[in-house]
């Protein structure tokens, strides 16, 4: 897989498939939670060898060919967390075990900045990088960073092994 990439769509195309309006395809495909099932699946088709987990409560979204485990993240409004999922939501708590926990199982994430739709920005994140800025203090403090952060800041501070 490619460092970094685009992913595009046609969205009047969609629009006829599902018979909607591209208002409608816009708004679900930037929603994160939404999306994510339609993004894994186009990266791993696009992708040869790539596998999906074999669940959903897996602890991470994707097996690369050498058998690598990475998490599939949206860039939304709103920005993106690196934390696991269990702890995003209302009344959910920042973890910092249970981060590190996360961080020690997987490779690391592949980030698609869902904003941009239909035009989809990707970044491939190797783990070292998400531990750099948390060491750092770059992500806040329930690991979740701001989406102009990212692109402006950490986007270009991407190191790969």
């Amino acid at each position: 897989m490619e460092r970094r990439f685009q992913l595009r769509w046609d969205e009047e195309e969609l629009a006829r498939a599902f018979k909607v309006t591209t208002h409608d395809i816009r708004e679900y495909l930037t929603d994160g939670r939404r999306v994510s099932f339609i993004i894994e699946r186009r990266l791993m088709w696009e992708n040869p060898g790539w596998k999906l987990a074999p669940s959903e409560g897996a602890g991470y979204d994707l097996l690369d060919p050498d058998g690598g485990m990475w998490e599939v993240r949206s860039i939304t409004r709103q920005g993106v967390y690196f934390n696991p999922s269990n702890q995003v939501g209302s009344g959910r708590v920042f973890n910092e075990d249970r981060f590190q926990e996360k961080l020690s199982s997987i490779n690391g994430f592949i980030l698609s900045d869902i904003v941009g739709f239909p035009v989809v920005d990707v970044f491939v994140v190797p783990v070292d990088n998400v531990l750099r800025w948390h060491d750092r203090r770059m992500l806040g403090s329930n690991a979740k960073v701001s989406r102009e952060r990212f692109l402006s800041v950490m986007a270009t501070d991407i190191i790969f092994p």
